[in-house]
């Protein structure tokens, strides 16, 4: 049988985190989810929690802002994943530090889930947030902590059917890549970073710049060989 490791998910009744509790726990492997007081009673996360827990995911209260409880969930595990929101990528250092002292982690997979911000083409304010998350990797790596970069370089069935267009505009409805207008859009945050984002994908053409070398890291098509990928141009196909 392979070894299961335990993995701790921090950030886990989030927005990408509930998901990967949810695989972690089916994958079989034994799964942790870091949730501060007010999150395991609040009423909107209860029914996530339940079903969480009839998976078999053990819930270890803790904080990133309390150091004690977070190097005392960290002993637990031997891996740590932090799928933390865009106004915490900062203050992953907390985690860093925790796992510095615990001194058991086999494997730390920061908050990334985004583009290769080391070498990404892009304008502020995603400009500046890359630069954090890439500060965030200088630290992992200066304390010798082991470590996974996991980029998905976005999620393009989101933004591929209109080019994000009508989400930016406000619609929120997908129909077809537009044809003969697009609308230009001048916004202040938070709207501002999802702007900047479409910029860099459209524009500087951010994920054109992203091969992944054997020096540095694996492709997922050749790690998980049995899913079935689809380009771009396959999907935007059916809108043609």
């Amino acid at each position: 049988m392979a070894h299961k490791s335990k993995i701790l998910i921090i950030g886990g009744t989030g927005y990408i985190g509930k998901y990967i509790v949810e695989e972690s726990a089916k994958a079989g492997h034994p799964t942790f989810a870091l949730v501060r007081e007010n999150t395991a009673s609040n009423p909107e996360k209860s029914k996530l929690i339940e079903s969480f827990k009839s998976s078999g995911v053990t819930f270890l209260n803790g904080d990133i802002y309390h150091h004690e409880s977070l190097v005392k969930a960290i002993k637990q595990v031997d891996v740590v994943i932090s799928a933390v929101g865009t106004q915490q990528i900062a203050d992953q250092v907390n985690n860093i530090a925790a796992i510095k002292e615990a001194g058991n982690i086999k494997r730390f997979l920061p908050s990334e889930f985004g583009s290769a911000m080391d070498r990404a083409k892009a304008v502020d304010p995603i400009k500046h947030h890359l630069g954090v998350k890439a500060s965030i990797r200088r630290s992992i790596e200066a304390e010798g902590i082991p470590y996974t970069y996991l980029l998905s370089n976005g999620f393009a069935g989101y933004f591929l059917p209109n080019f994000g267009i009508s989400r930016t505009g406000g619609t929120g409805s997908f129909t077809a890549p537009p044809r003969d207008k697009v609308e230009i859009i001048e916004s202040p945050s938070p709207l501002n970073l999802r702007l900047s984002i479409k910029h860099a994908t459209f524009v500087r053409g951010n994920l054109t710049n992203s091969e992944v070398k054997t020096s540095f890291g694996v492709e997922a098509s050749e790690l998980y060989p049995e899913v079935k990928y689809t380009t771009a141009d396959e999907y935007l196909d059916q809108f043609v």
